[in-house]
């Protein structure tokens, strides 16, 4: 008999393999490198096995997805692992505190940290003290929700950014979202960089790295930042002068 949580990972990566296809990082009968083949080899380590992964797609079918395999699925297609492997989050992009509702919710959907903590964990909190603590607020004109503001620190986007200028940041999916030579922060194992991207792909068009970028390029040099499941990124919308 399958275990509960396998049938309740099995759920997630049918989630996460739709969401695939709608972001065309897998198309069923595609020859180019993005077919059902392709998404076996890379999940499974061999294009045969192709019939395997519509056995974990069908409902039906007794066979499910391990926890090797998710996190192979990870890997490649750059999904939250908290979220397919454990039922945390959402399977792309990051989790700031959601609108909440009731006695003492936040009045504002914007919320306003610091650098040094949105770096961390403590914001990525969904509940509890983490959430409490910090101080949400509203601007015209901004709505929605995943919403993020902290000050800048230091000289390197000047003059489009001004040291302790504070910025407005929207979650977005994923990687493959990303427009080249705009500017995003980027999160990745415990710092965090305000930047011009580009994305560096794989010969198979895979995201695998990012090349920062700052508008200070006289004192500071463009880098590159491998993509990991980790990884997150929030797409800069607002900038608030420091006056």
């Amino acid at each position: 008999m399958i275990r509960q949580d396998r049938l309740e990972l099995n759920e997630r990566f049918l989630k996460v393999f739709q969401l695939l296809q709608e972001r065309g990082d897998v198309v069923m009968n595609d020859r180019n490198g993005k077919g059902m083949g392709d998404f076996a080899e890379k999940i499974l380590g061999n294009r045969a096995y192709g019939h395997i992964v519509r056995a974990f797609l069908n409902k039906g079918d007794r066979r499910v997805i391990d926890y090797h395999q998710a996190r192979a699925v990870c890997r490649e297609y750059n999904v939250n692992e908290a979220y397919l492997v454990d039922g945390i989050g959402t399977p792309f992009g990051f989790d700031l505190p959601k609108s909440l509702s009731g006695p003492g919710a936040p009045k504002g959907n914007i919320l306003f940290t610091t650098i040094a903590a949105f770096a961390g964990s403590g914001v990525e909190a969904t509940g509890g003290q983490a959430v409490e603590d910090n101080l949400y607020y509203a601007i015209p004109g901004i709505s929605g929700s995943g919403l993020v503001a902290f000050p800048i620190e230091g000289n390197s986007m000047e003059p489009q950014i001004m040291h302790m200028d504070t910025i407005i940041c929207r979650e977005i999916a994923g990687v493959h979202d990303i427009k080249d030579n705009e500017i995003y922060a980027v999160k990745s194992n415990g710092s965090m960089w305000v930047k011009h991207v580009q994305k560096i792909e794989n010969e198979r068009g895979q995201v695998t790295a990012l090349r920062l970028i700052s508008t200070n390029h006289f004192e500071y040099d463009p880098f590159e930042e491998d993509v990991t499941p980790e990884t997150r990124l929030y797409k800069v919308i607002k900038r608030i002068c420091n006056v």
